[in-house]
């Protein structure tokens, strides 16, 4: 713990004291909800103390900085809001996710999979690593920053005490040579000592990164390492420890987590991760002059029109699992492949992949004819996986080779309508038979003072199942799957009006040979096909400092055994958001509540570090049991503080606390946090 504060400090120092930022003076435009022109939250530190009008200028050098995600492999951007909101700040750090929608192991950092079906991400780049999926961040899911001075955030959340508590740092630094070159480093440190015994979890990530924003050359690059550590108890042997601790040997009433029996005490999983991630492009264009007010006699300025882009992406990747045991415990697996009469395992199996993309795209709007943007591309990905054998001496190795064509049209300029489609086709090797073409359009059109905004979504793809449900070899399991490819067809419609706080979606997908994890934590594939509904309404309101913000998801499977889904889900949040000290301290008091109704969630193999059906002799029902935190959040200008007492409303009610069957979710436990900007 004291090397990785030292390395925050150092790498602190280092961001801190490096060159500023090289910018002209320029002028900023803030609206009365603090944010600019370009639609980014300004740091409050920065805003006058009075606004005197809806728009004020803000003479000098102010920090200014804008973030952006990259879209797909063709390198495409996305802005987001930079990172000061203070709003569910205090959930930021939950693994069950900022509204709930995550069962989990209780631990922070544990394995999670989402009970909203339409929230579910694909197992890339391996199986292993999207059970992390609120520690993993994919190059789409990376945040890359643009500033006229040097932007720092330090974050720290805590939970507990030294024997059983969590705690988490993070570091961001990014900072502008010019106003085109960039470049920065992430850190995250997270390790959950957890409340329940041999369940702790120990994560480490750091990467760099570096981005070139010109007229003609554009890059964005990542280097990503990540490394994951978890100690599995394969939950608790008696669930009545929780429901019924009267019932147990002791008698007692209520037990201390740490005295609850667990069926593994000397088993960990660990994955290790490394990506290299690059996109560039160059761009062909012309200049043209900036139109001017008549009476303006500076001379013209000039900008730079880009008419034809061509592309490059490439990524490296390389991912290393491995489980270790010396539990003896036979029952808990029902086969034994490696050494029968030996406790000890020890699995292991390491992906390494390369993808390149190159395409050129036609851009949108160099002219009043160009009214969308088009582009082609084709990749070449290369797989090699790396497997035990039965044979205990050497490895089994597959190699596989995907190479795709596709194309995509868009249209993002104007305010009324705008619509985006991709698709490819697989041409060679594993990636014959496939493809996936999806696409969205939305229109904006004004109604009583405000804007409605009305999007259509639709996906269709035949995808081969993933390498690791298709084979994998150790110990306890062991299989070579010939698999039909998964046919998807998605479509999803999504209502939003701003001034209502309105926002209500809805969707169906069909799915033929649905790849799952069975009860015996085995892959199979249904035969036929299966169809899920979901419909979401997010409804806020608001009277005066009080604010109740709603989310209710209702989905429906029509195969509950094969996959099941909890009817509805629910997340409340009532609070009390004012302004103190002379308006420059903003407050939210509240408390929000999480709860899903009963249904037979998928049970955890830590074997195989995935999610699957719960076997037939060992049916339990998780849900009906309302999780409720309290808290107060505070953002002080470049400060953002919270204070929680989360699971408060535990013995309040019939205990029935599991998100997970068998892995009842923490006590309750004071939880804080702290995040700090610095623009220097």
């Amino acid at each position: 713990m004291r090397r990785i504060l030292l390395l925050y400090i150092l790498l602190t120092v280092i961001g801190l004291t490096t060159v500023h930022a090289q910018f002209d003076n320029g002028r900023q435009r803030i609206d009365e909800n603090g944010y600019d022109q370009y639609g980014n939250q300004v740091d409050p530190a920065m805003i006058p103390d009075k606004l005197d009008s809806a728009n004020v200028e803000v003479q000098g050098l102010p920090p200014k900085l804008y973030m952006w995600r990259i879209k797909n492999q063709l390198g495409d951007r996305t802005m987001i809001p930079a990172d000061t909101a203070y709003h569910h700040f205090q959930n930021t750090n939950l693994t069950d996710g900022l509204t709930g929608h995550y069962n989990y192991l209780a631990n922070m950092g544990s394995p999670r999979m989402s009970r909203i079906f339409f929230d579910r991400r694909d197992p890339e780049p391996t199986i292993f690593m999207e059970p992390f999926s609120s520690f993993f961040i994919r190059p789409t899911e990376f945040n890359f920053t643009n500033s006229n001075v040097p932007y720092t955030n330090l974050t720290y959340h805590k939970a507990g005490n030294k024997v059983n508590g969590e705690e988490r740092f993070k570091s961001y630094f990014s900072v502008n040579v010019n106003k085109r070159l960039a470049f920065g480093f992430n850190i995250d440190y997270l390790y959950g000592r957890g409340y329940y015994n041999n369940q702790s979890t120990s994560h480490f990530n750091a990467a760099f990164f570096g981005s070139y924003i010109g007229d003609r050359y554009q890059m964005q690059a990542i280097y990503s390492n990540n490394y994951l550590k978890t100690n599995e108890n394969g939950g608790i042997e008696d669930d009545r420890y929780i429901t019924a601790p009267e019932e147990m040997a002791q008698g007692q009433r209520e037990y201390e987590s740490t005295n609850i029996p667990t069926i593994l005490s000397a088993t960990t999983n660990r994955n290790h991760d490394f990506y290299v991630f690059l996109t560039q492009r160059y761009n062909l264009g012309f200049k043209r002059d900036i139109p001017q007010a008549e009476n303006d006699t500076m001379p013209a300025k000039q900008e730079f029109v880009p008419v034809t882009s061509f592309i490059h992406t490439v990524q490296v990747e390389r991912a290393r699992h491995s489980f270790h045991s010396e539990d003896d415990v036979k029952d808990y697996y029902q086969n034994t492949y490696l050494e029968p009469d030996n406790p000890l395992v020890k699995d292991s199996t390491t992906y390494i992949g390369i993808k390149n993309t190159v395409g050129i795209a036609l851009l949108e709007g160099f002219n009043k004819y160009a009214k969308a943007g088009l582009t082609a591309f084709a990749s070449y990905k290369i797989s090699k996986y790396t497997l035990m054998n039965l044979e205990g001496i050497g490895n089994d190795k597959y190699n596989e080779n995907e190479i795709f064509v596709g194309g995509e049209l868009s249209k993002h300029e104007g305010n009324v309508l705008h619509y985006h489609a991709i698709g490819e086709v697989g041409l060679g090797g594993k990636a014959i038979g496939q493809f996936n073409v999806k696409g969205d359009i939305d229109l904006n059109f004004p109604l009583w003072k405000d804007t409605v905004s009305l999007i259509a979504r639709g996906e269709v793809s035949n995808k081969l199942a993933p390498f690791y449900m298709r084979h994998y070899h150790s110990k306890h399991f062991w299989w070579d799957n010939d698999m039909d490819k998964e046919f998807h067809t998605r479509i999803e419609g999504e209502l939003s009006i701003a001034r209502w706080r309105t926002k209500l979606k809805a969707g169906v997908e069909n799915i033929k040979n649905y790849t799952y994890f069975n009860q015996q934590a085995l892959p199979e594939q249904k035969s036929g096909s299966l169809q899920v509904l979901s419909a979401s309404l997010n409804q806020d309101f608001k009277l005066g400092i009080f604010h109740l913000d709603n989310e209710v998801t209702w989905q429906k499977s029509s195969d509950q055994t094969v996959l099941p889904l909890p009817d509805l889900s629910l997340y409340h949040n009532f609070y009390m958001q004012f302004k103190l000290a002379k308006k420059v301290l903003s407050v939210q008091l509240g408390a929000d509540l999480r709860y899903f109704t009963k249904y037979n969630a998928p049970a955890y193999m830590p074997a195989i570090q995935n999610f699957h059906l719960q076997p037939a002799d060992d049916q339990v029902q998780i849900g009906g049991y309302p999780i409720v935190n309290v808290y107060a959040n505070l953002h002080l200008k470049r400060t953002r503080f919270y204070v929680m007492m989360y699971h408060v409303n535990q013995g309040m009610s019939r205990p029935n606390y599991f998100l997970s069957p068998h892995y009842p979710i923490n006590p309750r436990v004071l939880k804080f946090g702290l995040s700090w900007n610095f623009y220097d």
